[in-house]
């Protein structure tokens, strides 16, 4: 799936669960699926007047002078549901830590220390963030058809930092001494 197709699924999977401007959209990206996905507004906006054109979403007039309120279409659902039944594309990784470790023989005394430090901090950050987020999932009116969908999303990011926190308790011996 090439990356305009798979800003073309995050934006109809956001107007999915309701009718959003532009900066909403962009908004929800970044505060919905953020821990797992970015677009920027160049990547939006073009990708808006696209889907628009092919008729799979409608605008209508905002609230405010100029702006316009994108929904999906029927057309839109169909093509939303070919998009995600396509196969995820591979993902080339690109992991500052790991790059950092990996050249840590150049790293000053006491950096590497730091750096794992912060690493597990900001690990235990991610914990704390995503217990905020389960709990307030539940209060959401549309918990009770997407709720166990965005769960495993946040059950995967769980499972991501405590990977890293044991992983940073594993090697931070060998790497700091």
């Amino acid at each position: 799936m090439a990356r305009r197709a798979q800003t073309s699924t995050a934006v109809l999977g956001a107007l999915a669960i309701g009718p959003l401007t532009g900066y909403e959209i962009r908004q929800a990206i970044t505060t919905v699926l953020g821990h797992f996905w970015h677009e920027s507004f160049g990547q939006i906006y073009p990708c808006l007047a696209e889907l628009e054109a092919d008729g799979l979403i409608a605008a209508t007039p905002g609230e405010r002078a100029g702006s316009r309120r994108f929904e999906i279409t029927d057309a839109g659902r169909g093509r939303l549901r070919d998009l995600l039944l396509e196969p995820a594309p591979p993902q080339a990784p690109r992991n500052g830590v790991l790059l950092r470790v990996f050249f840590g023989r150049e790293l000053p005394d006491g950096a590497m220390t730091d750096l794992l430090d912060d690493v597990a901090t900001e690990a235990r950050t991610r914990l704390a963030t995503y217990a905020g987020i389960r709990a307030g999932i539940a209060a959401d009116p549309e918990y009770a058809t997407h709720g166990r969908f965005w769960e495993a999303t946040i059950r995967a990011g769980e499972l991501s930092a405590q990977a890293t926190i044991a992983w940073v308790a594993e090697v931070a011996p060998s790497l700091t001494t």
